[in-house]
């Protein structure tokens, strides 16, 4: 699933194309594509000003000209990439297209998923008000966070996880930032000293940080920009996807484990 590198690529590539941009036309071609919608997505759509692209997390959405920004109860357009969910700018001839849509200036945005867990929605922004402020954004309290992650009882793998508490960091990321904060990820959130956790969270800023210079992480064709380019962080990887490779610290055969149904890769040697 897209974490927080490839959502934050994609919305810097839709922006340009999008923002001042007013839908003409909006056609559904998936029921799951606009799951949770009563209306037509079109007759809530066609007419509507981009304002901004904006993103929490995983979550990305379009801000709408003559809604308050600051009201949580703002009308925007949620667009989730779920497991496989591609915005492209431009016509596609993909088998997988869900959605099509034609604004002003002849852009037309088309959204792609294979695998059909993505959407768009047109909601209240409030909707999504439980995710938690993610690692990358300015008002992001990193002290305040870390108190939040040592008062958890799990497993510190599982306590990353939680969007909740810090969102937009997934299994790839998690797994990164325990091996760089030399970290085991089995090890209880609730007896990490407070500099440890601090120390965690900012391998989590620095990683997602390293992975959005490169356009994110793509294994294949799943995950890409919006201009059809993929990412290219996973020839940087050290843990994630590694088990039984050498650990890039210590030389350590890297292993791999099941935390709460997440598949897990880490040192047994340095973390």
């Amino acid at each position: 699933m897209p974490e927080l590198p490839e959502v934050e690529s994609v919305r810097r590539g839709l922006e340009p194309h999008v923002v001042g941009r007013t839908f003409e036309s909006v056609q559904v071609l998936h029921p799951r594509a606009n799951r949770g919608q009563d209306e037509p997505l079109s007759g809530l759509l066609i007419g509507k000003e981009v304002a901004a692209v904006a993103r929490r997390g995983k979550f990305m959405w379009l801000e709408f000209v003559g809604e308050d920004s600051m009201d949580p109860h703002r009308d925007v357009l949620f667009i989730h990439l779920g497991m496989s969910g591609q915005v492209r700018i431009g016509t596609t001839d993909s088998p997988h297209l869900r959605i099509s849509a034609q604004l002003s200036g002849g852009v037309e945005l088309s959204f792609v998923d294979q695998r059909t867990f993505g959407y768009w929605l047109y909601a209240p922004w409030a909707k999504i008000s439980h995710i938690g402020i993610d690692p990358l954004e300015p008002d992001f309290d990193i002290v305040a966070t870390a108190r939040r992650l040592r008062a958890k009882k799990t497993a510190v793998k599982t306590a990353l996880l939680d969007q909740t508490l810090a969102s937009g960091i997934g299994n790839i990321y998690a797994d990164e930032s325990l091996w760089a904060a030399q970290i085991p990820p089995r090890k209880r959130a609730s007896t990490l000293r407070q500099k440890d956790a601090v120390a965690l969270l900012e391998s989590a800023q620095e990683v997602m940080t390293a992975a959005l210079k490169v356009g994110g992480t793509s294994f294949d064709s799943l995950y890409v920009n919006v201009n059809g380019e993929s990412g290219y962080f996973s020839r940087s990887l050290a843990a994630y996807g590694r088990a039984g490779q050498p650990c890039q610290r210590c030389g350590t055969p890297l292993e791999r484990c099941v935390i709460s149904g997440r598949s897990t890769h880490f040192c047994p040697h340095c973390q």
